[in-house]
């Protein structure tokens, strides 16, 4: 295989055969579609465009005596768009070709002719914009649908919080530009824009320059579609400008707008089971003011078997004060800032085969959505948003191995403060924890104790992670001696009825459970049950944790009511986190399977491990070992019954 760039900003990529493009070909595809990737055979040539995402559009230049399979599964997949057959001997007609699918525009035997349908072909699909990636993420209400999709939504929002709020670096325009310059070498049109952007560009007019140079918008967008931290963080002036931008130009009247999209088949089935819910357009979403002129550019629009027409039909109010949206300067199209969520009232289909989606601008206020947000920043520490935020939120994502590189790549960044470098070594050894490295996460641990031996606090928090970390490793000798150390601490800094505290007799407890000194368990939890009831909202879900672990240790007790009780009080207060504790939940359901189990009510216990079965399916990969646990579980409950 060999590819222009090891890395592809944007979602375009021109895919073909060695022994089909010479050099000189190569150079002038590049001036079209710059990320072009070339393979020996077919079989290689699949496998690599099964990898990228559902969001990527590749154009495929393919040879006229291709496999019938290969050219039936190319056909297939939703990333292609664009299939060209280039031969100068081609045995079938371009009309056998083209009846074949809609997707094969036709046979070359010219290259000329080839580069000037390509570039036709191109230029439509990136103005149109009908079939660019629809990046979303859905809020539901539904407590019995999976609660991954409301994770995956506060994810975003807090993401986007943190690319609004931390000041952006005086370098990030500069690196930007160094990236697209490479990005864009062959591309005489794009360097020119570059040059001018690099040259001319200014706050106020970021509206104008993020319109005109379209590239931005496409870079921007796959980014936010892949969410590549580093390069949004170098989007961090212009998503600022912008929003500035936001600020001074809210529409005082409430309007309707529309866009036109193509959407798989799949993406539109989704959509329909979560009408009611609520949509974060994860982009900046440009809509047109004219209703007609939408649908007339969706109906000349051809579309594939795996694919359909919808016209999104946006209602703004514009009483929602913090949903504001901006005009731009053509005065017939409305850009609606990143993140903006919408409640998607309902869904039908008209007499042209067009599917309408109707949505109402809202705001993070309706349904406590922002309640559930801040939650959700509140259990990542995040209490004012710097560029620590982002590591402790990819790692709340599992995304260790980007977190890990942001880290580092924080470390080059940060000044010569001792408290930010600690807190960035602590943060090193968390993602080491947790991707199971104990000894480098020791390492780091032990760096962010030397360098902030001034800091009791977070010394504390050191003692307190390397205790955690040894328990582990089941050295249960070591984690008391450094949890005890950070109780020490903490008792004299913070006082007795600080969370941290609470946190440190909650991990003791745990200890001592692992150990089976369960009156020592219990009497640990109660302590941190205590302070955490005095600092803490009755449905926080460090409550929840704190009732789960109660529960475990009633249930070793064989106290199976007692256990039930916790339990179940687990279950009310996790219901209420918006789905960050979703698989915490599919666990004490297992548990409440288990004791009523021991208690001989097998109805009651295939219930909750049918429960807790649903919710594993939804988490885990079929084949892995929780989901084959649960299974027979089930299954031995089931015979007993």
């Amino acid at each position: 295989m060999m590819s222009t760039n090891t890395e592809n900003l944007e979602t375009f990529y021109l895919v073909s055969f060695r022994n089909l493009i010479d050099s000189e070909l190569y150079e002038q595809l590049q001036t079209i579609i710059n990320y072009i990737v070339l393979f020996d055979d077919e079989e290689q040539c699949l496998q690599y465009i099964q990898s990228l995402t559902k969001d990527d559009r590749i154009f495929v230049i393919i040879k006229h005596n291709s496999s019938s399979q290969f050219v039936s599964q190319l056909v297939t997949l939703r990333q292609i768009v664009s299939i060209y057959i280039y031969s100068d001997s081609a045995k079938k007609s371009s009309e056998q070709w083209t009846k074949f699918s809609k997707k094969i525009r036709d046979v070359f035997s010219q290259r000329d002719q080839l580069l000037q349908r390509i570039q036709v072909d191109y230029t439509e699909r990136s103005l149109q914009k009908l079939d660019e990636p629809f990046v979303y993420s859905i809020f539901t209400t539904n407590t019995n649908q999976s609660a991954s999709m409301n994770t995956n939504f506060i994810h975003f929002q807090i993401l986007i919080d943190c690319l609004i709020c931390i000041k952006s670096s005086p370098n990030d325009r500069k690196d930007l530009i160094g990236r697209c310059k490479q990005q864009y070498r062959q591309k005489t049109n794009e360097s020119t824009v570059l040059e001018e952007f690099e040259k001319d560009y200014r706050s106020e007019r970021c509206l104008l320059w993020y319109t005109r140079c379209t590239f931005l918008d496409r870079i921007l967008k796959k980014a936010l579609q892949v969410q590549n931290i580093e390069i949004l963080l170098l989007f961090r002036f212009l998503i600022q400008d912008l929003v500035e931008q936001f600020k001074a130009n809210k529409s005082l009247s409430s309007q309707r707008v529309y866009r036109a999209q193509l959407l798989s088949k799949a993406e539109l089935d989704l959509l329909q089971k979560q009408t009611g819910e609520f949509l974060s357009m994860n982009i900046f979403l440009l809509a047109n003011t004219s209703r007609e002129q939408t649908r007339s550019s969706l109906l000349t629009l051809p579309t594939y078997d795996q694919t359909e027409k919808v016209l999104l039909e946006i209602h703004s109010n514009h009483r929602m004060h913090d949903a504001g949206h901006v005009l731009c300067s053509s005065k017939e199209e409305v850009l609606f800032l990143i993140g903006s969520i919408f409640h998607m009232t309902y869904i039908d289909r008209d007499h042209d085969g067009i599917w309408n989606i109707h949505l109402t601008l809202c705001s993070r206020k309706q349904h406590q959505l922002q309640t559930v947000i801040e939650q959700k920043k509140n259990e990542l520490d995040i209490e004012e948003t710097n560029l620590l935020s982002i590591g402790f939120l990819l790692q709340d994502m599992e995304k260790f191995d980007q977190a890990e590189k942001y880290y580092r790549y924080l470390l080059e960044q940060l000044s010569k403060d001792q408290e930010d470098l600690s807190c960035c070594y602590h943060a090193l050894g968390e993602v080491m924890q947790k991707k199971g490295e104990y000894d480098s996460c020791l390492t780091w641990y032990n760096k962010a104790l030397e360098t902030c031996k001034s800091d009791e606090s977070g010394t504390a928090m050191s003692y307190n992670s390397m205790a955690t970390v040894y328990s582990k490793k089941r050295d249960y000798k070591l984690a008391l001696k450094f949890f005890n150390k950070a109780l020490d601490i903490w008792n004299g800094v913070l006082g007795e009825d600080h969370p941290d505290v609470a946190m440190c007799w909650n991990n003791i407890g745990i200890i001592n459970q692992e150990e089976a000194k369960y009156t020592d368990a219990l009497e640990c939890y109660h302590k941190a049950w205590n302070i955490r009831q005095k600092c803490l909202s009755s449905d926080h879900p460090s409550l929840g944790q704190l009732h789960a672990c109660i529960g475990n240790v009633h249930y070793q007790l064989r106290r199976y009511d007692l256990a039930l009780d916790h339990y179940n009080s687990a279950i009310e207060i996790w219901k209420k986190s918006g789905g960050s504790h979703y698989l915490d939940m599919g666990v004490i359901y297992r548990n409440i399977g288990l004791v009523y189990r021991d208690k001989g009510d097998f109805q009651q216990a295939l219930i909750h491990m049918k429960k807790a079965e649903s919710i594993y399916r939804q988490v885990y990969s079929p084949t892995d070992h929780h989901v084959l646990q649960i299974e027979k579980l089930v299954n031995d409950i089931s015979f007993k019954k």
